[in-house]
């Protein structure tokens, strides 16, 4: 991801009439603007919102796995949002709020643990301190939800998909620790090994030698 790329996708995102960003969102998305994502996870650029606060920037992830020939089907996807006011907003008690929202089909046996949305959340809680994102302020919602599709309706019968989100207003300008964090979430709700850990595909449960 190019820095440059990312700061004038920002600057698309004010409303103030063109006038150059201040100095503390330059660099969030110059913080931001480092951060690259692990290979599963396709990282991008998004219009920005327009009318939540003065200056604001969104990034959209998606995770894929293949589905036939030349076909990727979508299991995960999710966006990050930053919002920007340099006077300060009451409701977030700082100038920078974070705001994502992912979606991703999980384990069918999921929808029935009365834990699940716990344990989730706790993706988000965990990811922010280990990311050593300075917050305060967070709050959000976890979804799990069931769906069975009847007639000619493409895609699985059977999906079962949770949706987490959530907002929480950064501390200081390293946003990439905030990024981060929230990637670390989408990675867990897609059900991804932990970075650096490659499952066995059937050319390694076949006996061959791995390297």
């Amino acid at each position: 991801m190019e820095p440059r790329s990312l700061a004038d996708a920002g600057a698309k995102g004010t409303d103030s009439g063109g006038d150059e960003p201040p100095a503390a969102f330059r660099a969030a998305l110059d913080a931001l603007a480092g951060v690259r994502a692990r290979p599963e996870i396709v990282l991008e650029h998004i219009p920005a919102p327009q009318r939540l606060a003065p200056y604001a920037c969104a990034l959209a992830a998606r995770v894929t796995e293949p589905d036939g020939d030349d076909d990727e089907f979508e299991i995960a996807s999710a966006r990050f949002i930053v919002l920007f006011d340099p006077d300060g907003h009451e409701t977030w008690s700082g100038t920078t709020r974070c705001v994502g929202y992912l979606s991703a089909a999980t384990d069918e046996q999921l929808v029935d643990d009365a834990m699940f949305s716990e344990v989730a959340w706790s993706w988000l809680t965990d990811a922010l301190a280990e990311a050593g994102a300075g917050h305060h302020n967070v709050g959000g919602t976890v979804t799990r939800t069931a769906s069975t599709r009847f007639g000619d309706l493409a895609g699985p019968e059977h999906t079962v998909d949770v949706e987490m989100r959530a907002s929480w207003t950064a501390e200081d300008t390293s946003l990439d620790r905030h990024l981060v964090a929230w990637l670390e979430v989408l990675g867990n709700a897609a059900g991804l090994p932990p970075p650096g850990v490659r499952l066995l595909g059937p050319s390694d449960r076949s006996g061959g030698e791995t390297h």
